[in-house]
């Protein structure tokens, strides 16, 4: 069911399983699976993760990034009737649940945030989205780059137009003017092809989230949306030949958290958080980031665009 995505009922001929074991079979598979492999095959990049993926994107003309960010819609066919309203927009006409998910070069999944009703547009699902949860919190992994001789002390994704000026967030320019401008427009929109792979490369090794879920129940379809994940991770650690021991994977935040101690009272605590969203939804430093990446594209492949 997972990797061919056939309905319940074709299972019945030659595997000898009536529906509703089959359901109930596909539940415990995934339930095994998320519990047994979720901490590895799902974390958050820790402090040598961070290293790899700043080594590989300065390599491809980009300091300081972490990957690519976008969204996918998954048509629910068995969504309730109550809540079509809900999970229906005029733009797709037919209920859908949204993931959001950042890839790398590698295609491997480091985020993945699912259930969000289709009403919502990408930019709410982002605000809703535990990705930057741990830069607020102040228990994020150190990340320090420098471009054109300016420091940045945090990290940032790759994203589409649709998304928000963020210093966490870079898009491509949609109308270029110079040659500088298009150089830059033309390497963002490359690179950030990783996640539309993923996305293609999931759901080509799993149909069932590339045709339309049959799952009446969001958790069950997370359930699923995260076993497929865990599973395409574990093929693309198998084919890049690098088996991730226990002491690099395992989560170094829980250590943060550990160290934290609520020596302040609540109104310094909300204001600390209140200062690091600023930080992040700064619209000067995305500007003075986005112009120095544009700088640093013209610097590495300007020389190589025929006059």
């Amino acid at each position: 069911m997972l990797a061919y995505g056939c309905s319940v009922d074709s299972l019945d001929e030659y595997v000898q399983i009536g529906e509703s074991t089959a359901i109930e079979c596909l539940k415990k598979f995934c339930d095994a699976i998320i519990g047994l492999f979720e901490e590895k095959y799902m974390r958050k990049p820790n402090k040598s993760d961070i290293a790899s993926l700043l080594e590989e994107s300065e390599a491809r003309g980009f300091p300081g990034m972490l990957g690519s960010l976008d969204c996918m819609h998954w048509h629910w066919k068995n969504c309730p009737t109550a809540w079509h309203g809900t999970f229906t927009n005029g733009f797709k006409k037919v209920p859908t649940l949204i993931i959001v998910i950042v890839a790398s070069h590698s295609l491997w999944i480091w985020h993945a945030f699912f259930g969000m009703a289709c009403t919502n547009n990408d930019v709410n699902v982002l605000d809703r989205s535990p990705l930057f949860d741990d830069r607020v919190n102040d228990i994020a992994p150190r990340c320090d780059f420098v471009i054109q001789g300016h420091h940045y002390n945090m990290d940032y994704y790759l994203s589409d137009g649709i998304y928000p000026q963020y210093a966490t967030l870079i898009q491509t320019i949609s109308q270029p003017t110079s040659m500088k401008e298009k150089l830059f427009a033309k390497c963002q929109e490359s690179i950030r092809k990783d996640v539309e792979r993923a996305f293609g490369v999931l759901q080509s090794r799993w149909h069932i989230v590339k045709g339309p879920a049959r799952m009446w129940s969001v958790t069950d379809l997370g359930k699923i949306m995260k076993t497929c994940i865990i599973l395409h991770n574990m093929i693309i650690e198998s084919e890049i030949g690098q088996d991730i021991s226990p002491e690099n994977w395992q989560s170094e935040s829980e250590e943060a958290v550990e160290n934290v101690t609520l020596e302040h009272d609540f109104t310094y605590l909300v204001s600390r958080i209140n200062n690091r969203m600023k930080q992040i939804q700064d619209k000067r430093v995305h500007k003075d980031l986005k112009r120095d990446l544009i700088n640093h594209s013209w610097e590495v492949y300007g020389g190589q665009i025929e006059d």
